[in-house]
């Protein structure tokens, strides 16, 4: 059994979703984990639920001979990546960000609401994204010559620019947008006390541990 498949086993046969598992600079192992879309036993990702997740890890990557320097378990943090299909129908509804591999009308990223559209997906943008984009189709019209332009009923001219549909083979990155609530849930920092996130810290717990090479 390879490294990833070592670590989706364990993740989902501990009852948690895998977000992502990836390996970086100087050996570190780095494992995203989130709770199940039906899970009943809370909203965030604890450190509780990263210690368990570790101590099966290090066990598994034992006896399968993966190796590593450093291993890392975290929650996906406020602005959880979005990886696969499967994640994308989860937060159908909630504010994303997308960067495409190629540019379109100029620009790669875009914010917005996330909307099913038939085989493929809809952004509904933000109202920033909305103004820019109607500022442009503007200044390019008015740099076109006079018999060029041609007449535009209000209500299309209104929702011109205002969603962008796109297939997940066009999308580079993807996350949620954060959006932190003082007045909601509390999680706790690694050290186990209860913190309310801030939008720098998100929810991003951790467990770490060092010098954990697997021969």
């Amino acid at each position: 059994m390879n490294w990833q498949a070592a670590v989706e086993t364990t993740v989902t046969g501990l009852g948690y979703e895998l977000v992502d598992a990836e390996k970086g600079a100087g050996g570190l192992l780095r494992v995203l984990i989130d709770q199940l879309p039906e899970s009943k036993s809370g909203e965030f990702i604890t450190v509780d639920d990263c210690e368990k997740v570790t101590r099966q890890l290090q066990h598994l990557l034992e006896v399968e001979g993966c190796s590593y320097e450093r291993l890392e378990v975290s929650s996906p943090g406020l602005d959880r990546p979005l990886k696969k299909a499967a994640d994308y129908t989860r937060f159908a509804g909630e504010q994303i960000e997308i960067t495409l591999k190629l540019p379109f009308k100029g620009r790669k990223k875009y914010r917005g609401e996330l909307q099913a559209l038939g085989e493929g997906w809809r952004l509904v943008l933000a109202e920033d994204l909305r103004a820019d984009t109607r500022a442009t189709k503007r200044a390019a019209k008015q740099s076109e010559p006079a018999d060029d332009v041609e007449s535009v009923p209000a209500a299309d001219a209104e929702s011109a620019g205002t969603a962008l549909d796109f297939s997940l083979d066009e999308v580079r990155e993807a996350r949620l947008v954060p959006v932190v609530d003082f007045k909601g849930r509390r999680v706790a920092d690694v050290a186990g006390a209860p913190l309310t996130p801030t939008p720098a810290q998100g929810a991003h717990l951790h467990d770490e541990i060092d010098g954990g090479r697997i021969q």
